[in-house]
């Protein structure tokens, strides 16, 4: 993971220029990031928030807001030889972006790397909500899955070749053996053949009448020897015909069980299933909503708090025009001026009715999660239906094609067991035909006549029969020749499928992994008192999902502290300090940055939000995370970024 990381770092560019306006509490400003830690310094309300939402908002996250008396907003990001570009439009209440910025899809960076204070990976550690699902989110394993069900198809069917090599080879042998045997057999059959001639030849009878004799014999002979050919073939061609449709009836009976086992569905409960399905689909847009108001108020009270002199009605205008509102708002920094009724609010209170939109926002969150599930589950059963319909289909289909076929060949066979009638009918007449020409003089000569011709008609058949086996010999050994091919791409898809099999486990042993070693390690840096161990473990459990009960993973999160007589006990994750969870909520972000890459994909994390954890802490923690981030911005109040040493960039006026 270092060497990869490293790798990253020395590939991108040195430095990165940012230039905003109207976005959160930032009227219009210039920013340069140097590669390393780069320090937003200042009191509260300075617009350092502001900055790193416009640095997300250039990168291409949603989760940005326009400055309240703006209409539309800016962010480009100069990177290298590239210039990414993205503007904001507030439209009928909502925030719309359009441009070019830097991700695609921001997703994994909204999770792992924009580490704002309401960010979910940082918040899922403190709220108890689920790790695995959350470190699992970008893992689109439905596709995982279908890919391993593509793989175990690819090596069914190699298999089944295979398999089918396995008996071609076996058979092998006994093909080579016959063809020997047959070899044999026509050497001796010509050998006969060669003396029957010859006896023919020295048979002594009268030259005229023996060419009478023979001119019609040899006719109705050769005539006998083609149709016993003829017939031999057509019982051979009936003998493949009663084969196949054996083999097709045996093929059709495995159709019709497998038919029987299918099933095309209860249409009403199709009906009902997709009803369901649109009714969560409404749900889930409602909440998405729902959700995404929730998060503009949130931004906007957050801004509010961060800039209040951006909200004031004669925001914009000389700063003689506003001299008795920043006098108001100097007098006394714990409260603001209300942008709604303009009466002065406590900040604090403020502050509560954020905490609690966000408490809203994450129930929301948490429903429209649940109702995710439900409409997958809704889904795949609708899907299962239609791929068992399909599949059902299909196998009708088979089912009309073979009892075709079986039609097809039963014809075929009716007509060769006619045509063999006929043939042997034949035969039975021309041996008739050809005893009434045999007399006691020329009964030698005809019995030499029909004995050449009988030998002559089997050598054919022997050597017809020999060039079928040498085909079939043929064809297996060209097939045999395909077997290391076969079997190589045997190995690459069972390795593709043990990959596949393999993945989500690996993503969630690297993620626990990962976790433990820097939990372990920044615990051990940051010193806290009797705090001797936080690390997940990863265990399994039943689950239903829908009307099946599948096992999945589960991340437990154990905490051990010990007395100050050394004695260990496990503790809870509500008993830890605001600290203890900022850090622990860092450092599952932390796992999810590098397990999923993102460092490959953007290479800036932005941290805010770490007043709870004190000055000496955030600087060992800063100087832990530049080593994994190629650009890190952090967001700090004066005093917690002078205890930042190094070399590294500060930025103090936005």
């Amino acid at each position: 993971m270092g060497t990869t990381l490293n790798s990253a770092k020395q590939s991108i560019p040195k430095e990165a220029k940012l230039s905003v306006s109207n976005i959160g509490g930032i009227d219009e400003t210039e920013v340069s990031f140097q590669r390393g830690i780069t320090v937003l310094s200042g009191r509260n309300a300075t617009n350092r928030t502001s900055l790193l939402q416009a640095i997300m908002a250039a990168l291409g996250s949603e989760q940005v807001s326009l400055k309240a008396d703006a209409d539309e907003g800016h962010a480009t990001l100069e990177f290298g030889d590239e210039r990414y570009q993205r503007t904001l439009h507030r439209r009928n209440g909502a925030i719309a972006t359009d441009g070019d910025p830097y991700l695609e899809d921001p997703e994994l960076a909204d999770l792992f790397a924009f580490l704002l204070e309401s960010n979910e990976a940082r918040r899922a550690v403190a709220r108890g909500d689920n790790l695995q699902e959350l470190i699992m989110r970008p893992v689109d394993t439905d596709e995982i899955q279908a890919e391993i069900d593509r793989c175990e198809r690819r090596k069914r069917e190699i298999d089944e070749q295979l398999e089918e090599l396995d008996q071609f080879e076996q058979r092998l042998p006994t093909l080579e053996e016959k063809r020997t045997q047959l070899t044999d057999e026509i050497s001796e059959l010509r050998d006969d053949l060669q003396t029957a001639q010859a006896q023919l030849e020295e048979t002594n009878v009268d030259v005229e009448e023996r060419r009478e004799e023979e001119s019609e014999l040899e006719t109705k002979l050769a005539e006998l020897r083609d149709t016993r050919s003829e017939l031999e073939r057509v019982r051979d061609r009936i003998d493949t015909e009663r084969e196949s449709i054996d083999a097709l009836e045996t093929e059709r009976t495995e159709i019709q069980e497998q038919l029987d086992s299918l099933s095309t569905g209860d249409e009403s409960e199709i009906s009902r299933l997709r009803a369901e399905i649109e009714t969560l689909q409404e749900e889930k847009d409602d909440l998405s909503e729902e959700i995404s108001q929730l998060q503009s108020t949130i931004q906007f009270n957050e801004q509010f708090l961060e800039a209040p002199n951006s909200f004031e009605p004669n925001a914009g205008h000389d700063e003689e025009d506003d001299g008795p509102v920043t006098d108001q708002l100097l007098a006394d920094e714990e409260t603001v001026t209300c942008w709604t009724c303009g009466s002065a609010v406590a900040r604090e209170q403020i502050e509560m009715t954020i905490d609690q939109l966000r408490t809203a926002r994450e129930d929301r969150l948490e429903e429209r999660s649940e109702i995710s599930a439900e409409l997958d589950d809704r889904r795949k059963a609708v899907a299962s239906i239609e791929e068992n319909r399909t599949e059902y289909e299909q196998t009708r289909r088979r089912l009309e094609s073979t009892d075709d076929e079986i039609d097809r060949r039963s014809d075929r066979l009716e007509e060769l067991t006619a045509e063999r009638e006929k043939l042997t009918d034949a035969v039975d007449k021309l041996e008739g035909e050809i005893n009434e020409l045999e007399t006691e003089d020329y009964s030698d000569v005809l019995d030499q006549h029909k004995e050449v011709n009988q030998l002559e008609f089997e050598l054919e058949r022997k050597e017809r029969e020999r060039d079928e086996v040498e085909e079939e010999i043929a064809t297996i050994e060209d097939r045999l020749e395909g077997r290391d091919g076969l079997e190589a791409r045997r190995e690459d898809v069972t390795d593709e499928l043990t990959s596949l099999r393999t993945r989500i486990d690996q993503i969630e042993q690297n993620a626990v992994e990962a976790f433990n070693e820097h939990m372990e390690n920044l615990l051990e840096t940051l010193g806290y008192t009797n705090l001797d161990r936080i690390w997940i473990d990863r265990t399994s459990r039943e689950v239903r999902e829908g009307r099946r009960k599948v096992t999945k993973s589960s991340f437990d999160l154990t905490i051990v502290r010990s007395t100050d007589d050394d004695a260990a006990y496990e503790d809870s994750i509500d008993h830890l300090s605001e600290s203890e969870r900022e850090v622990t909520g860092l450092v599952f972000a932390l796992a999810g940055y590098l397990v999923h890459d993102v460092y490959e994909t953007v290479p800036f994390m932005l941290l805010d939000s770490l007043e709870a954890i004190d000055s000496e802490r955030i600087a060992d923690l800063v100087e832990y995370f530049e080593s994994y981030v190629p650009y890190l911005v952090v967001a700090l109040l004066d005093e917690d970024a002078q205890a930042i040493e190094g070399d590294h960039g500060v930025v103090t006026e936005i």
